[in-house]
């Protein structure tokens, strides 16, 4: 539909607006409450039921003296019957001023049509509001990506499979709070603008506030905060927010994203691996009755099947690297496992350092074979400095990354409680710069924090990969978009 047709229809809408006005009809004015949605309505079917309902039009058949339309919430819809004689000349006239995409409160009995249609044969009516732009062309699925991205509105509109997944991301939820409720973790809020980022290495937003004078910083992650709490006594905390990140978009990043952190007193990481097992199990069962996903192609066709039914696959990372690049990986040069990485297709930065390397090897060859659940152990130390040295294997941590769907969706670990180790691994990550230091976190671990397991789940991720998504543009309402 040209830019023409639509102007043309927008005039033909407001010229009806009009038409109702002059007929003492303001359709912005109304009030009307349904007695309930219209997909009960249709479920409890008996002849001659009195109804109220409300909803949006999604088709209009107009037989002369008769109307059919159907009407749509967020349930479902139902057909409406409208007859010149049932609600008189002047009523019919308003009613025959309706659009595609009005919304429409309406009274009346409910009855079977020839075709065994169950409809509402209305007795009264009130607009609710008038549409004055038509509805997207492809009232059935709009194809553009960049208009359902943008106009997120329309797609929920006109895509009732788009409905679902963002019912069933909310459904997720309420899930993981519920689960989480029922271990005895509290749920708690912490600063979304902070001095010094901490917790994660990525690139902060930066903000400026006016009375104090100085810069704050969009959280990057949850983590220092929480830890805080674990000082003051509360043994299980969680937090379910957004975070903040200075970086490029993908299929897998927006720049403000939501994340899942969890501590437990006197855990560790194996307590977070049970942990996240349980949950994901207990999600996948609630929302979506089977613990087997299934990813599919552009074409339809099945990508793959994710089964989740315990017990899920343990690797250390090392042995992952070894298999993949060779089993004398680490015992090689620096120099050699730069040009090997090379060789293999992982892309290395001129600036890596040598951990860097192996980790490239990891993130490009391997975590996105990983469709079926893993939990990867073990982590180089310097990958993750709030995390606790793996005892017998000081070059390690004591870490997980549980990977699906060929991407991470959680990293947990046995947090360093060492405040004394803490500080050395944090200047080292710092680079020696002093200011980068979070003094006040160090401050909070001199008074003793319980030895804990900490765990950070993205839960866009997991949304993608329990929903099927091949995109975080998909599960996230409004994904970040250039401006216009």
């Amino acid at each position: 539909m040209g830019m023409e047709d639509t102007n043309s229809l927008i005039e033909q809408r407001k010229a009806k607006l009009e038409a109702l006005k002059a007929k003492g009809v303001n359709p912005f004015a109304n009030k009307f409450t349904p007695r309930e949605a219209c997909a009960t309505a249709r479920a409890n079917y008996t002849e001659g039921r009195e109804v109220a309902l409300a909803g949006r039009i999604t088709a209009f058949r107009d037989m002369g003296k008769s109307l059919f339309i159907d009407i749509k919430d967020q349930s479902g819809r139902i057909q409406i019957y409208a007859h010149k004689t049932a609600l008189g000349d002047a009523q019919f006239e308003i009613f025959k001023l309706l659009d595609l995409g009005d919304f429409i409160g309406v009274n009346g009995a409910l009855f079977t049509t020839k075709t065994g249609e169950v409809t509402a044969k209305i007795s009264a009516f009130v607009v609710l509001a008038k549409a004055l732009r038509p509805p997207p062309e492809k009232w059935h699925g709009i194809a553009d990506t960049e208009i359902r991205y943008r106009q997120r509105y329309l797609d929920l509109m006109s895509n009732d499979d788009v409905k679902a997944i963002f019912l069933n991301r909310s459904r997720i939820l309420r899930e993981i709070r519920e689960f989480l409720n029922e271990r005895g973790f509290i749920e708690v809020e912490t600063p979304m603008m902070q001095a010094i980022p901490g917790g994660a290495a990525a690139q902060p937003f930066v903000t400026f506030h006016n009375s104090l004078g100085c810069n704050f910083y969009l959280r990057i992650a949850l983590e220092l905060y929480l830890k805080r709490l674990l000082v003051g006594g509360m043994d299980r905390v969680f937090e379910i927010g957004r975070n903040f990140r200075n970086e490029g978009l993908s299929r897998r990043h927006n720049p403000e994203f939501t994340m899942l952190e969890a501590y437990q007193a006197f855990g560790d990481y194996e307590t977070m691996m049970e942990l996240t097992q349980s949950m994901i199990c207990r999600i996948a069962e609630q929302v979506l009755g089977t613990l087997k996903i299934e990813h599919h192609n552009a074409d339809g066709t099945v990508k793959h099947v994710i089964d989740l039914t315990p017990n899920w696959r343990r690797a250390k990372y090392k042995d992952m690297i070894r298999e993949k690049a060779g089993a004398d990986w680490f015992e090689i040069t620096p120099e050699e496992r730069r040009r090997r990485a090379g060789e293999l297709g992982a892309e290395i930065g001129k600036e890596y350092e040598d951990f860097e390397v192996t980790g490239a090897v990891f993130e490009k060859l391997i975590e996105p074979t990983l469709i079926q659940p893993t939990f990867v152990t073990h982590l180089p130390k310097e990958l993750v400095p709030l995390a606790k040295l793996t005892p017998g294997d000081p070059t390690t941590v004591e870490v997980f990354e549980c990977c699906i769907n060929g991407q991470e969706i959680a990293p947990a670990y046995s947090e360093q409680n060492d405040p004394v180790e803490q500080r050395e691994r944090l200047e080292h990550q710092a680079g020696g710069e002093q200011q980068k230091l979070d003094e006040d976190f160090l401050t909070a671990l001199e008074h003793g924090m319980p030895p804990a397991g900490g765990l950070g789940i993205g839960i866009d991720r997991l949304c993608m990969m329990l929903l099927g998504q091949e995109s975080i543009r998909d599960v996230i309402l409004f994904p970040q978009l250039k401006p216009k």
